[in-house]
């Protein structure tokens, strides 16, 4: 006989997976995010994890080479007619979504998504290739009101806050300043220059100079183009004495000083003007918002507003704001520093002990009766010693054992693991 070739697992690099103790935690950060998303009026949609290459490439700006395409491994002609690739982030989808639903929508339209994207990135820490997003986004039918860019960062807020983690800061500019002011100094590839611009963070000044400057040919402008971003709080009057002159500038002021002054509610230092600001991704026209911890520069949530990102599927304009907290990138930074506790092995609140096979009717039947009452009930699976039992309760941190009748005319009794007390007990009745 032939031996099996047995295969050895290893973690993919980039796609986490928790232990049950921390996926419970993470669910109820899901559940958490989702109750402060509804408070609000945002209702649940879910898109598929795939759309047609075509969408995704639409306004996928430099995301374009991390979007993961979908083939067979036995692939014939017909394959390479469907195009399909996973979803890079959760708003294009919505966009798509919302152009196909126009007629049957309610606007403006509000909805949150909680689900996984993927990226081709370089797997590092605090940048992975699935994660989960939960967005929420505002799209309306040829204008949206400016409040919206200041009610969604309250919201993101809110949401960070009801998950009890250590403080955050909200970074806010607004992509019209910058575009204004690189078209005041008369920079010509201005999508070249913002997305070197918004590398400040990640490679410093140096570098980002010296990029501009080989790409500008001129030292002074590129010194001019970095002065903007390295401005914040007191943004209108340090933005005008670089003594650059637009429309679109201005108006970006007048925008961000408009969701500044509505969000002096939220506490002090928690909401800063950071010119910085810029989002990588190519359809954020205006408001432009990032999460960080107070005490580290990593990004944990974002988002923005965008002109007409559902233009490249329906011949109608529809302007939207929309933010995101990553999630993933969020808890396993926690997870990794200690911060996160694990909750319990499992949901199992009572374990009903099985006496022995001939008993094991009666035994389900209490089980039963406990699980309509609303609790979470394991029957155990074979008729073991009782030690074995009691272990098993005790190594997945279960906190009650039910024992029912080993014997006619006994009563079923109920023990406490946290203080060994057992007591008889009636599963009709019977209360933690």
């Amino acid at each position: 006989m032939s031996e099996t070739k047995i295969y050895k697992p290893k973690q993919i690099s980039g796609f986490p997976e928790w232990l049950p103790e921390y996926r419970a935690v993470e669910l109820g950060w899901m559940d958490k995010i989702r109750s402060v998303f509804e408070r609000y009026g945002f209702c649940n949609i879910e898109t598929p994890s795939v759309e047609e290459v075509d969408a995704l490439l639409a306004k996928g700006g430099e995301t374009e080479k991390e979007i993961y395409t979908l083939t067979r491994l036995q692939e014939d002609a017909h394959d390479k007619d469907s195009r399909l690739a996973l979803h890079f982030d959760l708003t294009v989808p919505m966009a798509r979504y919302v152009a196909q639903r126009f007629n049957d929508l309610v606007f403006p339209f509000k909805r949150y998504q909680i689900q996984k994207s993927w990226r081709g990135e370089r797997p590092q820490k605090g940048r992975f290739r699935e994660f989960y997003q939960c967005d929420i986004d505002v799209v309306n039918v040829d204008g949206l009101p400016l409040h919206f860019d200041a009610e969604l960062p309250a919201v993101m807020f809110e949401a960070y806050q009801a998950l009890d983690i250590p403080p955050v800061e909200m970074h806010i500019s607004n992509r019209k300043i910058i575009v204004g002011y690189l078209q005041g100094l008369g920079v010509k590839d201005i999508a070249f220059v913002t997305r070197e611009l918004d590398k400040l963070d990640k490679i410093g000044v140096e570098k980002v100079t010296k990029i501009l400057t080989d790409h500008l040919g001129d030292a002074a402008l590129a010194e001019k183009c970095l002065a903007v971003v390295q401005i914040k709080n007191d943004f209108a009057a340090k933005t005008r004495a670089l003594g650059v002159k637009n429309d679109l500038l201005e108006e970006g002021l007048r925008e961000l000083d408009f969701v500044m002054d509505n969000l002096q509610h939220l506490p002090k230092g928690s909401v800063i003007a950071d010119l910085g600001i810029i989002r990588g991704l190519d359809y954020y026209t205006g408001t432009v918002i990032e999460v960080r911890f107070k005490d580290k520069p990593l990004s944990i949530g974002g988002g923005g507003r965008y002109d007409n990102l559902a233009g490249s599927f329906i011949s109608q304009k529809l302007p939207g704001i929309g933010v995101s907290i990553g999630l993933t990138r969020l808890f396993a930074m926690l997870l990794d520093e200690g911060y996160i506790k694990p909750a319990a092995k499992c949901p199992t609140q009572v374990l009903v002990v099985l006496p022995s096979e001939e008993r094991r009717t009666e035994a389900a039947a209490a089980a039963q009766t406990l699980r309509r009452r609303g609790f979470n009930v394991e029957l155990f699976h074979s008729d073991t010693k009782i030690k074995k039992q009691l272990s098993y309760a005790e190594k997945k941190g279960i906190p009650y054992v039910w024992f029912p009748p080993f014997e006619d005319g006994q009563p079923h009794e109920v023990k406490n693991m946290a203080d060994g007390k057992q007591s008889a007990a009636d599963p009709s009745v019977w209360k933690i």
